[in-house]
């Protein structure tokens, strides 16, 4: 009878990879409990949630990896699931990987590749003849957190030299458009070129491109792009509304970049580009951020701005926030450097939010650079 070794089939093993998180699921933790006995060899295989859809596959290709070892007779396969920690730490695992990947592959020299096909072209590179910058790539290496602080500051540079319309007031999400390809991009290129994704304005791109300037702590790009972005100041004049041509109180999906049809609005009342604009002003300019029961603020304002008033209302409970704004000192310290609750100082710099049905008064003092010449 041949001798199984539990190192022959852990190495069996791990050529079985994890389809979602693309590493070996012994690598993963996923094997457990590996029991050999009389040619029948038996494990738990751990995933990362009871209700994986990728389960039956796993699990097939764990059996015949396993079943080609010399002298198994039978594979025995018991599902489990990984723990929240575990399950954690796989993803975590993941997460490296990728961001490793992105750094070593995915930059172009001056911002990120959008993609690669197939065979391995790449896709939004400044060698593409049609886009070689997309604006997708460059804010979520800010909004991630993975690109590197270098690479990151340099993409959206880019982003606004290459992608910011200020003469049309839109941010496209691409350029140049697809037109002549002979590569396939997907439906995109069903587009005419400079209309939504194929080169407009494709507004949740855009959107995400003015949180990206915030994260920054740009805060004259990132009040700037949210001013083009705001449908109502396609309204301010006559002949503006003539062009823009649809509602200018919701949000509009995208925003043509075409000639005749420059600046006109598309598909509006669009709830997603509307729930990215809430989160944008709310979370990344006032710097509303809720964890739990603690109010934390991180705000990004106008340079020129003494400050602003929040009324936030917990359950039954308000809270009236001011929020004072100083340039930075000679330390260059910015940020929230002070908050206070009724009086009394918050060594984390959060509000603690307690629904006890009274009022209280928060006092928030946050440092902005110094604004540049020519800020309105």
């Amino acid at each position: 009878m041949t001798n199984i070794k539990e190192s022959d089939v852990m190495n069996a093993l791990k050529r079985v990879n994890d389809p979602e998180l693309n590493r070996s699921i012994v690598e993963l933790g996923m094997v457990r409990d590996l029991v050999i006995e009389d040619g029948v060899v038996s494990f738990t295989l751990a995933l990362t949630i009871p209700e994986c859809p990728l389960r039956d596959q796993l699990s097939e290709d764990a059996h015949r990896a396993v079943k080609s070892l010399p002298g198994v007779k039978n594979v025995l396969i018991t599902l489990g699931a990984m723990s929240d920690q575990e399950r954690a730490a796989a993803y975590r695992a993941r997460a490296a990987d990728l961001s490793g990947a992105i750094e070593r592959y995915a930059w172009d020299g001056e911002w990120f590749l959008r993609a690669f096909y197939d065979d391995g072209s790449r896709l939004g590179s400044a060698q593409n003849r049609e886009c070689q910058i997309d604006s997708i790539a460059q804010s979520w290496s800010v909004l991630s957190g993975v690109g590197s602080a270098e690479r990151a500051q340099a993409a959206m540079e880019a982003v606004d030299q290459r992608l910011v319309r200020r003469d049309a007031g839109l941010i496209q999400l691409l350029d140049p458009p697809f037109d002549h390809t002979d590569l396939d991009p997907g439906y995109i290129n069903g587009y005419v070129p400079g209309v939504r994704e194929n080169g407009g304005q494709y507004t949740h791109g855009a959107i995400w491109a003015a949180m990206a300037f915030a994260a920054l702590g740009d805060s004259q790009r990132a009040w700037e792009l949210t001013t083009m972005i705001n449908p109502a100041n396609h309204a301010k004049a006559q002949e503006a509304i003539a062009t823009y041509k649809v509602e200018p109180y919701v949000m509009a999906a995208d925003v043509y970049a075409a000639a005749p049809h420059i600046g006109r609005g598309g598909w509006t009342w669009y709830t997603g580009s509307a729930g990215w604009m809430y989160r944008l002003i709310l979370e990344s300019l006032l710097g509303l951020q809720l964890k739990v029961d603690r109010l934390h603020l991180a705000p990004c304002l106008p340079a020129h701005w003494q400050g602003l008033t929040i009324h936030y209302r917990f359950r039954e409970t308000v809270y009236h926030i001011a929020v004072s704004q100083t340039s930075a000192g000679e330390d260059g310290k910015r940020g929230v450097t002070r908050v206070t609750v009724d009086g009394i100082e918050q060594e984390d710099l959060a509000i603690g939010l307690v629904d006890d049905h009274e009022e209280h008064a928060v006092e928030v003092w946050v440092r902005a650079k110094a604004p540049a010449q020519g800020d309105a």
